[in-house]
This record gives structure tokens, C-alpha cells and sequence, in this order.
């Protein structure tokens, strides 16, 4: 006797439709998996047994063959247990084959038959096919996020078992009863001091520039860092749906309502290359990836183990992540503002008549920073204490709500232009987006015959200058916005 299931496996953060076939036969009574699946995948074995005997159903003391069909790479994860146990009851004619048509079942058992939570709810449901899409009632509103209204939810075996022989009927969780609210972003205003750097931060966002803070401890290079989410531009409806699909691929909770806000992740120093760039078996997104859309933050960047630091020039330059294994490769997308924070030498005192260190203790200091991971960086700035009457002073600076709308229309312009932010445009648009005036042009043959700028970071220094024309409402590139981008593109080691 045989059954086809539809369900679908969970591949980085995207799904893959997957038929499980199931076929009862005679011969020595075994329980067999086939079709590439994982670890815990074959494991499905001894929970759908457990699961079906406490559901009241006995189990068949014959051959059983589960077959994983439709993917290319491994197949499988706890979250196919629940199309395995309905395949079983098909085949051995527990359950009539007409109501499992157009419905694809997705969920992990327990041994007492619930239906358990897994990871990676939304984009699998959101590649299921069928009409309708089961899974357990905990993951009802994750699913929904891919699934939509197709989704049902149950909360056991024995509820699908019911409603499968019409019994029952599918209950509808109610919407907005899971799941966690934004979080509240800081106010720029609260920075005292610091023009120069809260403009270097406006230019960041406008653009899409990754940028470096250097300076020593209190300035307010974290302060200014978490405040960069506020002024980004807010998420449209697309770049929502691929955050919460990174977000549900790593097991993290839904955002109720969809999120608005970019998201902004802060891994510590001491994190692995795997935690952050992604990996592992079965492959997880990393911090990276749940930065899509948004910010990464490195504070105390010097820190970091050097292998991770050169692991990000490629999902810098690419915007996405891709991990190669010997039968499979996942891509991850990772399109983040990376954002470092380091201190100007291992003391950390910014007077250099306090400061114990050799100048070659500085050098060395800031050299962890390999020559091609700074030359990603379009702005770079040394910050200092602010001023003792900006710390003092009552008054506040403006708001986030003021620089946000500056960054917004920028960015709308960028995007109205050339489909992007200024940061992405191809090396083959430069000359079309960003045309430079003679003054402009000068500056730049002057830098590059001197060697201050590479081939790269003359391209990225146009892409900074086209951002603060964009920002102060002008046509072409001129001499003051490429001297403001050079000036915004500090080398390190100078002060």
C-alpha cells in the first residue's frame, strides 16, 4: 500500500517542497528512510512510532519504506515527522487518501504525539504546495508570515487523525497572539556633541556606506551605532517578508506587527566565524543574515578573530553569504550596513601625553584591520570627547525623526535614479550617476596619482560624494562634495 504527503524541508532560510512517500509492504518488519535525509530526519522513526501508539493507533508489523522526493540536497528535519505519521496511516488505510489532497503537513512530534514548534516555520510553510498548510498550533502566526491564510494549526496527532476522518474540523488560531513587538530605537538627540560624526552617520544611512568609528572609550561610538536603525529608511513590504524569513529559519520569534524598523544585531567579540557569517548541520543563518535589510555592529571590531573579520569581504561586497558542502551549497542573503567600533590603541587614552603606548604598538593596534577589509569601509572617522559645554548643555541636538527624513528623501532620490542605494551602484553606472565637474575630477586624479585611493575606493569616494549631493539636493558631483567624501574617509593611524 502506498502514500504520497506533500511537506517541505528547510534549506539556509529557504524551504523546498518535498514529497514523502510512504510504501507498507510484506517482508521482516523494519522501518527504512531513503532520499538523502538527515540526522533528524532518520531519527523520525522511533518518535512517529511513539507518537502513533499514543494517538491510540496501532503500528504495522510490516516492511515500511519512507521515501524523501523533490530536492536535490538532504532532505528532511524533525519538521517532516508529521507528513511521515500521516503517510503511515494512508498506507495502512487508517486515514481515507482524498483528505490529505492539497494539504501539506508540516510538524515535529513528541513521543506523547503533540505537535512541537521547529525552526524555519515561515519559509517553509511559504513553499509548501497545496491549498491548505498544517502545523502545530504554537506556529500557526510564524507560518502565516509565508503561508498566509492556508495555514491551520493542531495541536496533536490525535486532532489530525480526527479531522482527517472528518471527525473534526481544523482549528483557526487567532491572528496576532504571537509573536514580539519592534523594539523601541534611542533617540539621536540624546548624543551630546559630535556633529561631525552624526553626519558621517547621515551619510552612512543615505547611502547605504559601511562605516568605522575609531576613538577612545565614551565618545559615543555605541550610542551612535544604535541609533543608526532610527534613521534608515523604514522597511518596505518586501524587506519585511526576507527579515522575517531569516528571522524564522533561525528559531528567533516572529515580530508582531511585521517589522518596519531595520533590523540591528551586535554579536560579542568572542563570537565563532560559524555564529556569524552562518554554517553548521543543518545550515543556520548567522548574524549576518539576521542583519539582511539592516545593521551589523562590531564593537571593539579589533577584537574580533581576524579569520571572521576577512570572512565578511565577501557578503560585503555581494550581499549574500554562500557555504559549500561536499553534496549540497546553501546561499544566505546578507545585504547589512556593517558598522565597526575599535579604540585608538590598546590604553585607549586619546591624550598622547597620557598614552603608554609606542607608535608602533599604534600601528600594529589598528593593523588588525587588513588593508582590503578597511578599503570596504566608504567612511571612516576619528572620534573625540566631545566638548565639555555640549556634554553640560541642556539643549538637544535634532531629533532621529528630523535626520530620518532627510535620509529618506535622499534615499528616494538614489532610488528613483538607479534602482538602488548609492552604495550598490555598479562600477559601470558611476559615470551616469554620479557625473564629477573638472574641480571634482582634479581632486580625484590628485589622489590617485598620489596613491591615497586605490581603484576601489575611488570608486567608493564618488559613491559618498553622490550621497552628499543627494543629501543637500544637488544635480552633479561637484569639488565640495568629493573634498567632503574624501574628508569623510579618514586614514587609519592619522589623527
Amino acid at each position: 500500500m502506498y502514500a504520497a504527503i506533500n511537506s517541505s524541508t528547510l534549506h539556509g532560510v529557504f524551504g523546498a517542497p518535498i514529497t514523502v512517500e510512504v510504501h507498507i509492504g510484506h517482508g521482516l518488519p523494519g522501518f527504512a528512510i531513503v532520499g538523502q535525509p538527515d540526522e533528524a530526519c532518520r531519527e523520525s522513526r522511533d518518535r512517529v512510532r511513539a507518537a502513533l501508539l499514543c494517538a491510540g493507533i496501532e503500528w504495522p508489523n510490516r516492511r515500511i519504506t519512507v521515501n524523501l522526493a523533490g530536492a536535490a540536497e538532504r532532505r528532511g528535519g524533525p519538521t517532516a515527522d508529521l507528513a511521515i505519521a500521516v503517510g503511515v496511516l494512508v498506507a495502512n488505510g487508517e486515514v481515507p487518501l482524498q483528505a490529505t489532497s492539497g494539504t501539506a503537513f508540516l510538524g515535529e512530534l513528541g513521543l506523547d504525539g503533540s505537535l512541537r514548534p521547529a525552526a524555519g516555520a515561515a519559509p517553509l510553510a511559504f513553499s509548501a504546495e497545496g491549498e491548505r498548510v498544517v502545523v502545530p498550533s504554537a506556529s500557526v502566526e510564524e507560518a502565516r508570515l509565508g503561508a498566509g491564510l492556508r495555514t491551520v494549526g493542531a495541536a496533536d496527532l490525535r486532532e489530525v487523525i480526527a479531522v482527517l476522518k472528518g471527525l473534526e474540523k481544523w482549528r483557526d488560531a487567532p491572528r496576532g497572539t504571537v509573536g514580539t513587538s519592534s523594539a523601541v530605537i534611542p533617540d539621536l538627540a540624546d548624543v551630546r556633541g559630535q556633529p561631525e560624526a552624526k553626519f558621517a552617520l547621515e551619510v552612512a544611512a543615505a547611502g547605504f556606506h559601511h562605516t568605522l568609528m575609531v576613538g577612545p572609550p565614551g565618545v559615543g561610538k555605541s550610542m551612535l551605532a544604535v541609533r543608526l536603525p532610527g534613521i534608515l529608511p523604514v522597511l518596505d513590504e518586501r524587506a519585511a517578508f526576507e527579515v522575517s524569513m531569516v528571522r524564522s529559519a533561525a528559531g528567533l520569534p516572529p515580530q508582531s506587527p511585521a517589522p518596519v524598523c531595520p533590523p540591528f544585531r551586535a554579536p560579542h567579540h568572542t563570537s565563532s566565524t560559524v555564529s556569524v557569517v552562518g554554517g553548521g548541520s543543518p545550515v543556520r543563518p548567522g548574524e549576518v543574515s539576521l542583519a539582511h535589510n539592516g545593521v551589523l555592529f562590531l564593537d571593539e571590531m579589533g577584537e574580533f578573530a581576524p579569520t571572521l573579520l576577512e570572512a565578511l569581504r565577501q557578503p560585503l561586497e555581494e550581499g549574500t553569504v554562500r557555504i559549500a558542502r561536499a553534496r549540497s551549497a546553501v546561499e544566505l542573503p546578507a545585504r547589512f550596513l556593517l558598522v565597526g567600533a575599535s579604540n585608538p590603541c590598546p590604553c585607549a587614552n586619546e591624550q598622547v601625553t597620557g598614552c603608554g603606548c609606542t607608535p608602533q604598538m599604534r600601528h600594529r593596534y589598528l593593523r588588525r584591520f587588513s588593508g582590503p577589509l578597511l578599503d570596504r569601509f566608504d567612511v571612516r572617522m576619528w572620534l573625540t570627547r566631545p566638548r565639555t559645554e555640549a556634554v553640560m548643555s541642556g539643549e538637544r541636538d535634532e531629533p532621529t525623526t528630523v535626520v530620518a527624513a532627510r535620509v529618506a528623501n535622499a534615499r528616494a532620490v538614489a532610488v528613483r535614479r538607479q534602482g538602488c542605494p548609492n552604495a550598490l551602484v555598479p562600477p559601470g553606472m558611476i559615470d551616469e550617476v554620479a557625473p564629477v565637474t573638472g574641480g571634482a575630477r582634479t581632486v580625484l586624479e590628485e589622489r590617485l596619482r598620489r596613491g591615497d585611493l586605490t581603484a576601489r575606493g575611488y570608486h567608493r569616494v564618488r559613491r559618498v560624494a553622490r550621497t552628499v549631493a543627494d543629501l543637500r539636493g544637488d544635480d552633479d558631483v561637484d569639488e565640495d562634495h568629493v573634498v567632503v567624501a574624501i574628508g569623510l574617509r579618514r586614514e587609519m593611524g592619522r589623527r
